[in-house]
């Protein structure tokens, strides 16, 4: 890097691969801070030599060094850091995988900020028409929103999946997508925006008469007349017990309005038109007949 007088400009190529070098051997002796440092010094070089795609690489080693040092908020930051460099040099593949692997550090640590990184890997895939690939991101970024119970969040990010996989035609995906909507949108106790949702899907070719319509039919049903025991039967189904585990949990939990009362009997309804006295008399008489033991 040094100049004099007749080396007027500093050879940054050349210092970029003794950092690089550097780097290496720090790395393999586990000196993983120096390691860093030195993937940092071989960052700025390549940058000072408009080499912006190595640039990238040597910022993404030095976050991969962080990453070893369990310091993730800041391997993120310089991850980050590469991925928008990747784009600066039109190499958005590079970029988004690079998001990928960044939101996979942060998962355990802050799920909030994973669910970003996935939400801009999807973007970047999407604007280069990499459908398949766009949609594992927001797949993951709907399961974290899910298990982060950020429910608005995640009805508006499958939606989103749901609209892509009719775009490339998958539509029994579609149909599973309206399932886990569904769940969302009665944990969110919102049963307009549910049956809205169902309403739609029957314009997703095959989704009327097929086994998803007629469950989510059902479910719809019991829970508009708070009738848990048959809420509890469609959750149950192989249907929704084999789906992604995050939203298989929240069939499971699914409870209908007014505290889960499982379904009335005959006579429950009876006595409810009959009023509290008699309710206490038909109790009575109950107990009455257990009196004497079951003999």
């Amino acid at each position: 890097l040094k100049t004099g007088f007749l080396k007027w400009k500093p050879d940054y190529d050349s210092a970029a691969t003794e950092y690089g070098k550097a780097a290496v051997a720090f790395k393999n002796a586990k000196q993983f801070d120096q390691a860093r440092e030195a993937c940092l010094r071989e960052a700025e070089a390549h940058e000072n030599n408009k080499a912006l795609f190595h640039a990238a690489k040597a910022y993404e080693q030095a976050g991969m060094m962080l990453k070893e040092m369990q310091r993730l908020p800041e391997a993120v930051q310089l991850i980050e850091k590469a991925s928008m460099m990747y784009l600066e040099n039109g190499t958005p593949d590079t970029a988004a995988i690079a998001l990928e692997r960044a939101g996979k550090l942060i998962e355990n640590v802050s799920p909030e900020k994973a669910v970003q990184l996935y939400q801009q890997a999807a973007s970047v895939f999407e604007n280069e028409e990499r459908l398949r690939q766009a949609l594992e991101m927001l797949g993951k970024a709907s399961r974290l929103l899910v298990r982060g119970r950020r429910l608005d969040e995640a009805a508006l990010s499958l939606q989103k999946e749901k609209s892509i996989y009719k775009e490339i035609e998958n539509y029994p995906t579609c149909y599973k997508k309206t399932i886990a909507q569904v769940l969302v949108h009665l944990h969110r106790n919102d049963y307009v925006a549910a049956e809205r949702c169902v309403r739609e899907s029957y314009s997703i070719p095959g989704f009327n008469g097929s086994e998803d319509c007629a469950a989510l039919e059902q479910l719809l049903e019991g829970y508009d007349q708070q009738d848990q025991d048959q809420v509890s039967e469609v959750c149950n189904l192989p249907l929704f017990k084999y789906m992604d585990n995050d939203y298989a949990k929240l069939g499971l939990t699914l409870v209908v309005p007014g505290g889960g009362i499982k379904k009335k009997s005959p006579n429950a309804a009876q006595d409810k038109a009959r009023g509290p006295a008699a309710v206490g008399s038909h109790a009575d008489e109950e107990e009455d007949e257990y009196s004497g033991g079951l003999c």
